[in-house]
């Protein structure tokens, strides 16, 4: 019989009891004492379970092997010899909408639901016949309603989002996350468990506890018990093993009817055996630890006991992988595409008209409640949002009493903020992520770098991200050092992915409208503290008028009739100490500056800069965050670039290299203003 631990939200009845029904099956750790998991057997049968999915696992995982040791195979391979039947038991229970996300070790997940060997080999082999064309590989696998990442944990919220989407969608569909023993020590799991209790997801994380994190021994690494720490989040929690393929199979049908019927998350603890090693070759576990694990192998035990049917099923396999073997190596290896020329062309100005007199806050909340009112895939998410707050900059106001349920207040879980949106985007929501000061946005690169910024490419273009990370950034309120930064640098060059700036010289009205009509990828808008307060205007320093570029997210320009002598470019907040620049220079060294402003940061059309450093021979580059290895470096370099060697005078701004004070005096004088400006251009000018 299979050990069930099962504890309801709000059961009453004795801890003891739950003891004496667990603790023998569990990996107890704590002070000083471990135990390793005894798993109870069965009598096998042939008929109880689905033997031809685990041969067919088995059997592709021992091909992968050989296929390595044949130098067949190119990368890494995490095979699940051992683990099998955890798949299996999940994919008897699920049905067509429901969705399956795993981890490195995915094969034998994506074959115990698809049992498509030949698409999966010829993806592990690279071929672009594989289910992502041969781009994802052994570990990053998008088909059938199956995804894997390589990243510990960081699926979590990402399938919590698809989860909320089906919840949102009233589908009747569930969302299974598989994670390993080692995944413990992530955080971004505890904040998804959470989230996924606190908004009754219907989701089921099923932990794979083999004992070991790749070498490192579960005893040395692990304090207290496993399920303990679903059951603090009110989760439903259940206990099986894969020595006991049957019950864990009833248990599974139990746990998973329970989830969809009630539309509540559920934890599994799933105790199992790693066979083989972690990946290839490197194992250095016990002889003896391993023999014992051999031993207790259903699939080792049933060809003992049915060693007909055993050969029967092995020999099926082995056909249908030698098969996937024969369509894949013939198949063209994966390659990547061809990369975009920079286009240099001039580009078209067109006069900026901004009409009425608006603040910045107050028409990025008109756009996000145009979104709303438009697109019912609308969702909006992050720390305090909802009304009456309505944000730490009241952007969202009143959004939440106006669109019920889809403006929602999270936990202080950045990551899991972020990595929901990407579940959202993933499952067809457009989400808009509220990251409360751009501070923050440090705890959610993973997010970013490693999961919504590779999801499109590494899935070949079968999936589309398009979640929207908006934070507000800058100093000059008197934050402090871990609230007043710019921090932008460190997004931009992500393959993948957008990142932009608004300025008041341009309505982010139009911005937020085209980018919710036209987003196709990953995008953060930097929103600088300071703007907030600005009125949208057209309306520039005496003298100057502003134009911009044709595009999405054009390139804001401020310009005189006059031929001007130094080009000054910049983005976001800074626009505003650049005009004032402008006008001092004008005023009192009888300098023009013809400021490029452009709100599509990355990637950066350098057209508007480079024809107008063609015609001045000076560029200023002004950020105020960190100057070294930033946007001005960058800008700088691609415009030598662009111009072939001719002459060129360059100087980068940026601010001072250490933390902002909360003094007023002192953060003004770390970060770039008029004055620092006017300085630099005077320099350059008397330099030549």
């Amino acid at each position: 019989m299979a050990v069930r631990l099962f504890r309801p939200a709000g059961c009453v009845c004795g801890a003891a009891a739950h003891d004496r029904l667990s603790r023998p099956q569990a990996c107890t750790v704590g002070q000083g004492r471990v135990r390793l998991v005894r798993l109870n057997y069965e009598v096998l049968s042939c008929d109880s379970v689905s033997w031809s999915h685990a041969f067919l696992i088995r059997s592709f995982e021992e091909r992968l092997l050989k296929l390595f040791s044949e130098g067949k195979l190119f990368g890494t391979v995490h095979t699940c010899i051992g683990q099998e039947f955890t798949g299996v038991a999940v994919a008897s229970q699920l049905i067509d909408g429901d969705v399956m996300v795993s981890n490195h070790r995915c094969h034998g997940h994506y074959l115990a639901r698809t049992g498509d060997a030949d698409g999966l080999m010829a993806e592990v082999m690279g071929r672009i016949t594989g289910i992502c064309g041969g781009r994802g590989g052994s570990q990053h696998i998008c088909a059938h309603g199956v995804y894997s990442n390589g990243i510990q944990g960081g699926m979590t919220p990402v399938s919590a989002g698809m989860a909320l989407t089906q919840k949102l969608n009233q589908t009747g569909n569930v969302v299974v996350t598989f994670i390993g023993d080692g995944t413990l020590g992530e955080g971004t799991l505890y904040e998804t468990l959470n989230i996924i209790s606190k908004w009754d997801l219907p989701m089921m994380i099923v932990l794979e506890n083999n004992l070991y994190a790749q070498s490192t021994s579960q005893t040395l690494t692990l304090s207290g018990d496993i399920c303990a720490r679903a059951e603090a989040f009110g989760i439903d929690t259940y206990h099986g093993n894969t020595a006991n393929p049957k019950a864990l199979q009833d248990l599974m049908a139990t746990a998973v009817a329970k989830m969809r019927s009630e539309s509540r998350p559920a934890f599994f603890r799933v105790d199992t055996s790693r066979l083989m090693a972690h990946s290839k070759g490197d194992d250095d576990r016990p002889k003896d630890e391993l023999a014992r694990y051999w031993a207790q192998d259903p699939i080792t035990r049933f060809t003992q006991e049915f060693p007909e049917q055993a050969a029967r099923l092995k020999a099926e396999a082995e056909a249908k992988i030698d098969h996937a073997v024969a369509l894949a190596t013939p198949a063209a290896y994966a390659e990547n595409g061809v990369d975009e020329e920079l286009d240099l062309s001039a580009p078209v100005w067109h006069k900026t008209a901004i009409e009425g007199k608006e603040r910045v806050v107050t028409r990025i909340y008109q756009a996000l409640k145009q979104h709303m009112s438009e697109d019912k895939r609308g969702f909006i998410l992050g720390e305090d949002i909802e009304g009456p707050y309505g944000g730490a900059f009241k952007v969202t106001k009143d959004l939440s009493l106006t669109f019920p349920g889809r403006v929602r207040n999270t936990p202080i879980s950045e990551a899991a903020i972020v990595g929901i949106g990407n579940g959202l985007a993933l499952a067809g929501m457009h989400p808009v992520c509220e990251i409360m000061f751009g501070d923050f946005m440090t705890l959610v690169t993973d997010q970013i770098i490693n999961h919504a910024s590779k999801f499109r490419w590494m899935y070949n273009d079968q999936v589309t991200v398009p979640t929207i990370i908006r934070t507000p950034m800058g100093g000059r309120r008197g934050y402090g050092a871990t609230h007043s930064q710019c921090l932008e640098k460190h997004f931009l060059g992500i393959p993948g992915t957008r990142v932009l700036a608004l300025n008041p010289r341009f309505d982010p009205y139009l911005v937020y409208d085209r980018l919710f009509a036209t987003i196709d990828r990953p995008t953060i808008v930097i929103e600088n503290k300071t703007m907030y307060g600005e009125w949208v205007s057209s309306q520039t320093i005496q003298g100057f008028w502003a134009e911009h570029t044709d595009e999405d997210f054009p390139t804001t320009r401020i310009r005189s009739a006059s031929a001007a002598d130094v080009t000054v470019v910049c983005y976001g907040g800074v626009l505003t100490e650049a005009e004032k620049a402008a006008d001092k220079l004008f005023e009192e060294h009888e300098l023009i500056a013809e400021i490029i402003c452009p709100i599509q940061i990355y990637p950066l059309n350098y057209r508007p800069i480079v024809d107008s450093v063609r015609k001045t021979g000076r560029l200023l580059v002004v950020e105020e965050g960190q100057a070294f290895a930033g946007f001005g470096a960058e800008v700088v370099s691609a415009v030598h670039q662009a111009l072939g060697g001719a002459p060129l005078m360059a100087k980068r701004i940026g601010a001072k290299p250490h933390p902002l004070a909360s003094s007023k005096a002192a953060e003004l004088d770390s970060l770039p203003g008029a004055d620092t400006i006017v300085a630099g251009v005077v320099e350059m000018v008397a330099y030549a």
